[in-house]
């Protein structure tokens, strides 16, 4: 086959499905000209950036699949593709401990004012040191507190492993453990405590968001009404779950300590007083881009297309 990796793979996966007498292009194909540009190739790999909708699906009825490199693929219309007989791929396992790590890198930052210290330090660390100082003196630590985690799939549980591992408390809220018997289960295999939306928002000291993209707000002002006065939310999932109008809202009341965002309801775009807040901590949509995890995600999709089509 011939295949578009419009967005990208590592070489290791490259090579992989060259082995496997494929040919890889990784020239990139501007969105408005994605229709035309894939007449010639069998299959196309995408990361978040190119959106395959029905549109490009239905001027491309030839495709034989859509690869996401990646775990979420609301870029896609997947059930209107399946439905036209292409296969649509993506790679859930092979970005986890990268996104989990860059939860506590928000985390550890926002604890000890890191973020707005390397903003400050800079420009007054000289004049001011003793002010400074004394501004960031308030720090807070993660061990003995308890992290919510709404979402609770396979970057969700390696948040909680890595949450055990520095002495925190762990709940968790996932719709597929809706069941007394589902909860009962995942809380004696994990270690965690299973409970509703509202009852890990309200018995959490900090939040972190891990479902699929959504059409409206997960976490809407009502939700974070009930979060502890004080606590922290964290989301690299997919921007638009926090409704960021109240996210500001409870920022600037003190209702909530800190933010921090990966991700944001306008990308590339973000809202500036979103990436301005001093209680906002921001990173462009990486939670995934790591070497590592790049090298898996290419390695995990190529495996997965040569399976597919065996």
């Amino acid at each position: 086959m011939k295949i578009l990796a419009n967005d990208g793979i590592d070489a290791a996966g490259k090579a992989l499905l060259e082995a496997a007498g494929h040919t890889v292009s990784t020239a990139k194909i501007a969105q408005e000209d994605l229709a035309s540009g894939l007449k010639d190739f069998d299959g196309i790999i995408v990361r978040s950036a190119t959106k395959v909708r029905r549109d490009v699906i239905d001027a491309c009825p030839h495709l034989k699949f859509i690869g996401r490199a990646g775990v979420g693929m609301d870029n896609i219309d997947v059930e209107y593709a399946r439905a036209q007989g292409m296969a649509v791929i993506n790679t859930p396992a092979a970005s986890s401990i990268s996104v989990a790590e860059l939860v506590f890198a928000h985390l550890f930052s926002l604890c000890r004012f890191v973020h707005v210290s390397n903003r400050e330090m800079p420009a007054r660390g000289v004049s001011e040191f003793n002010n400074l100082k004394k501004d960031y003196a308030g720090g807070i630590e993660l061990f003995g507190k308890t992290i919510g985690i709404v979402g609770y799939g396979r970057i969700g549980q390696e948040v909680g492993r890595i949450a055990k591992g520095v002495g925190m408390q762990v709940m968790v809220f996932d719709v597929l453990y809706s069941t007394t018997e589902m909860a009962d289960k995942i809380e004696k295999m994990h270690g965690v405590k299973v409970g509703t939306l509202n009852e890990v928002l309200a018995g959490s000291d900090f939040v972190s968001i891990h479902t699929p993209g959504l059409d409206k707000a997960l976490i809407t002002s009502e939700n974070i009404g009930l979060m502890k006065k004080g606590a922290g939310i964290i989301n690299c999932s997919r921007g638009g779950i926090i409704e960021e109008e109240a996210l500001l809202a409870a920022l600037d009341s003190g209702h909530l300590r800190f933010a921090g965002l990966d991700v944001f309801a306008n990308e590339p775009k973000p809202d500036s007083r979103l990436l301005n807040h001093p209680k906002v901590s921001v990173s462009p949509h990486i939670g995934a881009s790591t070497d590592e995890a790049q090298e898996r995600i290419g390695i995990e999709m190529a495996n997965r297309i040569i399976d597919t089509f065996k």
